[in-house]
């Protein structure tokens, strides 16, 4: 099989299901972390305020991505008019520093 490719798999759909998700419990299929944007908030020993985990970016493996961060939804009602938070969504604020680390290893192209 050749290496991931997100134009691969997507010639591909049925595969692209095995790919994306690692498996599936009840109706919701559960996704493929690929790879870490960014350097890992460990490394070389350091250590967050919480010890219990830490802000985090993920690439999956369908192209999108997920984020790990303090869960900020309360705040919806002070989003722009033309933004809106919906039922099944969450807002994460994440540090500017995770970001910005991170931007080397964001694709450019969709």
């Amino acid at each position: 099989m050749p290496a991931f490719s997100h134009e691969w798999s997507m010639a591909n759909s049925s595969l692209d299901q095995i790919l994306c998700y690692g498996q599936v419990v009840g109706m919701q299929a559960i996704p493929y972390f690929l790879r870490r944007l960014g350097q890992d908030p460990h490394a070389n020993g350091a250590r967050t305020e919480s010890l219990e985990g830490c802000p985090d970016i993920f690439e999956l493996a369908d192209g999108d991505f997920a984020i790990i961060g303090v869960d900020i939804t309360q705040f919806a009602g002070s989003l722009p008019a033309t933004a809106g938070c919906g039922p099944d969504e969450r807002i994460v604020r994440i540090p500017r520093k995770l970001l910005i680390g991170a931007k080397a290893d964001i694709p450019d192209e969709v």
